[in-house]
């Protein structure tokens, strides 16, 4: 059994935990807040991030990431996107040479429209592979033990392997894959996608255009994931179609519940500020939207979610606009 470092304690960083643990791991939980710690030290749950999910004997909670990290095998990095680089930047000197690095932040980095796994090993600067962590996974239900299936992502075979062998558990199967492109694009771009269908289910309009949406929203998808170098093939796979279904239709998804709320007519500022954990598609919409102007690709959805988010346009108003899209072929030329 390893000694594993969770960088990050919100939903996800605990679940990991929680179920690392569970399967045998000695895992160190690093949080930047030392209140939380000692509350998850004493009361041996995460009442802020996770509610009714016991803490197991064997997870740990620091407040300091060195000594989270200290002797780590693995090292899992469970932070918001737009916190990665800088996470990564003052924790970097203290993770040990021989670790295994996982990612399992899904997002776009805004400024340099990076990838997470690209921003890790640009920060950690020694060309050690990384680990790529994504597909339909709710934090909750698997903390709970409830039956997951994942992807373990990287270039490197073994190190994909490797962490396929330790996170496998009775309720948690991992696939391996060497597409990181794809299965990053996927994570990212679904919860983009997830927002647009909060906002078809507000407006009422039906299962029709809910079905349009998410099988449109694949192919922008598959799309961007194309141009950065990955494979279409991934997309139709867990990391792609099957973590859309997840977080476009699931009732715990952050970033469908700011769509729901958006559809309904509440500000975009009014909703953040009523939720406590964040929803990662309001900040990847736009850092998207520029990748595929980079890539010069038409992203449509994209393109109108951005504008519904920065008050351009009313969601109403976006559903005309992409409805009354100029008709074409089905499949991309």
């Amino acid at each position: 059994m390893d000694s594993i470092a969770i960088l990050g304690a919100g939903s996800w960083g605990t679940a990991l935990g929680i179920h690392l643990a569970r399967v045998g791991h000695d895992v160190r939980l690093w949080a930047r807040d030392p209140d939380l710690v000692e509350h998850m030290a004493s009361a041996r749950a995460n009442p802020r991030y996770l509610v009714d999910a016991a803490l197991p004997d064997r997870v740990v909670a620091h407040a300091r990431a060195q000594a989270a990290l200290d002797g780590a095998q693995l090292v899992v990095f469970a932070v918001p996107s737009h916190g990665l680089r800088a996470v990564t930047r003052a924790v970097r000197a203290s993770i040990p040479r021989t670790a295994v690095l996982v990612s399992a932040t899904k997002g776009i980095e805004p400024d340099s429209l990076q990838r997470m796994s690209t921003v890790l090993q640009e920060e950690v600067g020694d060309g050690r592979p990384v680990v790529v962590l994504s597909g339909p996974s709710f934090a909750s239900e698997v903390a709970r033990g409830l039956p997951t299936a994942v992807l373990s992502a990287s270039s490197d075979a073994d190190a994909a392997k490797y962490v396929q062998d330790r996170f496998r558990g009775p309720t948690f199967r991992l696939y391996v894959s060497d597409d990181v492109a794809g299965v990053e694009i996927g994570g990212a771009m679904k919860n983009v996608i997830a927002i647009a269908a909060g906002v078809v289910e507000g407006l009422g309009l039906g299962h029709n255009s809910m079905a349009a949406l998410i099988t449109r929203g694949l192919v922008e998808i598959s799309r961007l994931a194309d141009a950065e170098g990955g494979r279409r093939e991934t997309l139709a796979g867990l990391s792609g179609l099957g973590d859309l279904v997840l977080t476009s239709t699931g009732d715990l998804s952050r970033n469908r519940h700011v769509g729901l709320e958006l559809g309904r007519g509440r500000s975009l500022q009014e909703i953040l500020g009523g939720m406590r954990m964040i929803a990662e598609g309001v900040r990847t919409t736009g850092a998207a939207l520029a990748l595929g102007h980079r890539h010069r690709i038409e992203l449509p959805i994209t393109a109108e979610m951005a504008a519904v988010l920065e008050g351009r346009r009313s969601p109403a108003e976006a559903v005309d606009i992409l409805m009354g899209r100029k008709q074409r072929a089905e499949a991309d030329r």
